[in-house]
């Protein structure tokens, strides 16, 4: 059956759910969006004996009245840790759940992924040799794209064929971060050694043609472009300040915020060490083939489904 829910309101959807619920006596009610909360809600209520999940996946708050309209929750998912934590502020701590979202991984990854980088090299005028090294974020001061810059003008002083690739959106109107990295990219005399992208709706073919993705981040917020990395099998190096919890401390080069000196340091180094890049970027592949395999997944979710019934 194909029912539309327009918004959190969708009463008359609800009865038809309701419906459909006690005739195939549904025992689970899960509900994905939040448009689709409330009206899931009210669904069970309705019925007989359905329970009813509910699985948050972006990082915002739910709002205040929540606590009550969806007093009848039986288990609300956080596909982060971070969103889990919000959702318990809402809903009782034995009723909130992790469940990182699965990924399918395709066999015939590695020889696609080859094909793309190099694409990406060539729309791009990057020799293939040249060290390549990516930052995905929207600019602004926090995300520390500043510190790359200036750890840039160190590591051409040893590979000054490397190239960097800035990819972000300034979301301010006058655009002023921005327009000072490209400044001091100038004064450095670094023009020639960086690419400036907005932020591809696909990451895969930059990250394929990537040797190393930094990640400067000054105060904490989720890391943009780590989870595509990881599946590339691309060398990271993150601030320890940096929250992206799903990758393991053990598995990327970890260095202070704002030190555009430690970031060349690491860089260099990974650089002058082509097997321990490799060998770093293959412990984060084998990584989130683990974490975030749809087996596991599934698993997870169906162990919360049996909880949920044994209540």
């Amino acid at each position: 059956m194909h029912v539309s829910v327009r918004n959190s309101f969708g009463m008359f959807s609800a009865r038809r759910i309701t419906r459909f619920v006690n005739e195939h006596k549904i025992d689970i009610l899960h509900a994905h969006a939040a448009k689709d909360y409330l009206a899931a809600s009210v669904v069970c209520r309705s019925a007989k004996d359905t329970r009813l999940v509910l699985t948050r996946h972006i990082d915002q708050p739910l709002k205040p009245f929540h606590r009550f309209a969806l007093r009848n929750i039986d288990a609300a998912i956080g596909v982060t840790p971070a969103i889990r934590d919000q959702l318990g502020l809402v809903f009782p701590a034995d009723r909130t759940f992790t469940v990182v979202n699965g990924i399918e991984f395709d066999d015939a990854f590695p020889e696609k992924a080859n094909a793309a980088g190099h694409e990406f090299r060539a729309f791009h005028g990057i020799p293939s040799n040249a060290p390549l090294v990516v930052t995905i974020g929207e600019l602004k001061v926090s995300n520390g794209q500043r510190d790359v810059v200036l750890a840039a003008g160190e590591v051409v002083k040893q590979f000054p064929e490397c190239c960097f690739v800035i990819a972000g959106h300034d979301t301010a109107i006058d655009q002023k971060f921005r327009r000072e990295l490209k400044r001091l990219v100038k004064v450095l005399g670094l023009e020639t050694s960086f690419i400036w992208l907005d932020r591809p709706v696909d990451t895969a073919p930059m990250l394929a043609a990537a040797d190393i993705l930094v990640s400067p981040v000054h105060s904490g917020e989720p890391s943009a472009g780590m989870l595509d990395a990881m599946v590339a099998g691309v060398a990271i190096i993150a601030t320890s300040s940096d929250n992206s919890r799903e990758v393991p401390v053990n598995e990327k080069a970890t260095i202070s915020p704002k030190d555009p000196l430690a970031i060349a340091k690491s860089v260099v180094s990974y650089l002058e060490d082509d097997e321990a890049r490799r060998r770093a970027g293959r412990q984060l592949q084998a990584a989130v083939r683990e974490k975030f395999s749809l087996a596991r997944m599934i698993d997870e979710t169906e162990a919360i489904y049996r909880r949920v019934l044994g209540r």
